[in-house]
């Protein structure tokens, strides 16, 4: 169970780093109140997930998703830059939360 609440905390990661993107430095309120509500989901989520996954593994996975959700929606929704070296680097985050996970003792 713990997996999924950090999956969906990390989904909520990428929802709040987007709409904050979208929020304009925090002047727009619509996209200004979901960053807020899902920060706020997001950190929750983890906090639970974390009360039987290891510091160091819940923190990383949680990142690493964020991480490269925003990146495939700045590429897929905003036109961000999808050169070859950022793919790269998109793809070694991956293979890292993939090697965190299979360490991981749950």
């Amino acid at each position: 169970m713990a997996w999924i609440v950090l999956l969906l905390a990390s989904v909520f990661e990428v929802i709040w780093a987007f709409s904050m993107k979208q929020s304009e430095g925090f002047t727009r309120l619509g996209p200004s109140l979901v960053t807020l509500g899902a920060v706020a989901a997001s950190f929750i989520l983890l906090a639970m997930a974390m009360r039987s996954l290891p510091l160091g593994t819940a923190y990383t996975i949680w990142t690493g998703i964020g991480a490269v959700g925003a990146f495939v929606l700045g590429i897929a929704l905003l036109g961000e830059a999808a050169n070859p070296l950022r793919i790269v680097a998109a793809l070694m985050i991956v293979g890292g939360v993939v090697l965190m996970k299979l360490a991981s003792p749950q």
